[in-house]
């Protein structure tokens, strides 16, 4: 089936971040992020040399994919998207581009996104991933640097190991990381349902082009989401937990293909949310704000019901167990869907 035709349909899949920052639970050195988990990085300034100490630590031995999948196929999903790097530049499969990854620079030493995505084909799950094209700040060059907005930490790119925004050259990681991680996830993990790109500021229109170029390359049926940046998506990724209150076509479109939230053109008419569990994407361990059961029900009617699929996180601990209470209610939630 045409992916357009089966994302029209599915309603409902698992996003789940998971990384490094999944070790620390939204704390360091007796901190507490007051916003995201997988921000704590830049929330706290953590030098790059010191986070990668985490490398030496992260070794989640109650990982496993098949008990994933299967929650997620239990609960009525029909997608499950993995983060294979987030904004901390880690990646969560075996990278030949960059050794700061999973397989290379830890003691667990398995690629966590091919076992994902080998559950998810045996049990007939779409598999996507998640990657972050423009934030990497273990980068000297990656991007944000143009963006002086407010964000979730101290700054939107690495400012307080690469300090001089003068000397970044966005086009020189693009090239050298950027580009070489996405062909491999696009050739290294079967047939992917979608790529979910994230939070483009920085990022050229050409560039942003020639990502969608190089995903529609190697996997024509792949569809791409909005935060690829400038408008070269196929589908439209609304607001963090965004809950519209009118369909697509009653409401005004941005006029700015960057805009994080918010309707805008849908070439293919298709839409969805991402949704946190509780306040957080990443592993919090003294966030228990958890959604109730009725809660996600209720999202998931009301998005559905405006042609929105919900795309519902979990954040793993730094073991690799997801939380029992986030579990429990999902599984509620899934019940009263029925």
């Amino acid at each position: 089936m045409d992916n357009k035709e089966w994302f029209r349909k599915a309603e409902f899949g698992m996003m789940v971040h998971f990384g490094l920052y999944s070790v620390l639970g939204g704390e360091y050195r007796g901190t507490r992020v007051k916003t995201y988990a997988e921000w704590i990085q830049s929330y706290c300034a953590i030098p790059n040399r010191a986070y990668d100490e985490l490398t030496r630590v992260f070794n989640p031995i109650y990982f496993d994919a098949e008990e994933w999948i299967r929650l997620a196929k239990d609960c009525g999903m029909q997608y499950f998207v993995m983060t294979s790097k987030h904004h901390e530049g880690f990646a969560m499969y075996h990278s030949k581009a960059d050794k700061f990854n999973v397989v290379d620079a830890t003691p667990f030493g398995r690629d966590i996104t091919a076992e994902l995505a080998e559950a998810c084909y045996k049990h007939g799950l779409k598999f996507g991933l998640y990657y972050s094209q423009e934030l990497d700040w273990h980068e000297p060059n990656g991007g944000g640097y143009t963006n002086h907005e407010p964000c979730a930490g101290v700054s939107w790119d690495n400012s307080w190991d690469f300090k001089d925004a003068e000397k970044k050259n966005f086009d020189r990681c693009f090239a050298e990381k950027i580009k070489p991680q996405v062909e491999e996830i696009l050739t290294g993990y079967g047939g992917l349902s979608l790529i979910w790109f994230d939070v483009p500021h920085t990022i050229s229109p050409a560039q942003s082009l020639e990502l969608n170029n190089l995903v529609k390359h190697y996997q024509p049926n792949c569809l791409i989401n909005s935060r690829i940046g400038n408008g070269a998506y196929d589908y439209v990724s609304l607001g963090d937990n965004e809950i519209p209150q009118e369909p697509p076509e009653e409401a005004l479109e941005s006029q700015n293909m960057n805009d994080l939230a918010g309707y805008k053109f849908s070439p293919y008419g298709l839409y969805e949310t991402a949704g946190t569990m509780n306040d957080s994407w990443g592993f919090r361990y003294y966030d228990q704000n958890w959604k109730t059961p009725e809660a996600i029900a209720e999202n998931r009617k009301k998005l559905n019901s405006l042609g929105v699929n919900y795309l519902l996180n979990m954040g793993p601990d730094g073991l690799g167990r997801m939380p029992s209470m986030a579990v429990e209610n999902l599984r509620k939630a899934a019940e009263l869907m029925q």
